[in-house]
């Protein structure tokens, strides 16, 4: 099975955390944290930052590694690098169409209300548990 390396931004701003609704076939309207693939040569944190500029627009200010999940999907082995991070100042996401159909800030108590594709629920769970240590004042 092939292995596919992603970088995925769990943006957190003071309305909760930035959810996006898939637009394409391939993720089935389920919802993910933004992202995408890591290109060769690039590191993961660059991966991340390059996909929420082009996906949604916007610079993001803090990346800091906050886990790495792992889930199997029925083509491929998933490896995705999930880093904790805020927007710059004044800067606001939109949705691109076909990749994103919809975008929506949840609190802790949302997280789980959400249809998390299958990797993105696994990161939504531990961050429901995890909440107060990854969004701290001395991180974020």
């Amino acid at each position: 099975m092939r292995t596919v390396r992603v970088a995925a931004a769990i943006i957190k701003s003071d309305r909760g955390l930035l959810a996006c609704r898939r637009a394409d076939a391939q993720g089935d309207g389920g919802w993910e944290f933004p992202g995408g693939k890591v290109e060769e040569g690039e590191s993961a944190e660059a991966a991340c930052r390059r996909e929420v500029a082009e996906e949604l627009g916007c610079r993001l200010q803090l990346a800091w590694p906050y886990d790495v999940v792992e889930a199997d999907y029925p083509d491929f082995h998933l490896v995705m690098d999930c880093f904790a991070c805020t927007l710059e100042p004044g800067e606001r996401p939109v949705a691109t169409p076909g990749v994103h159909s919809e975008l929506r800030w949840v609190d802790r108590g949302e997280l789980m209300d959400v249809d998390w594709l299958p990797a993105d629920r696994t990161l939504a769970q531990s961050l429901g548990m995890n909440w107060d240590a990854a969004f701290g004042a001395e991180f974020l």
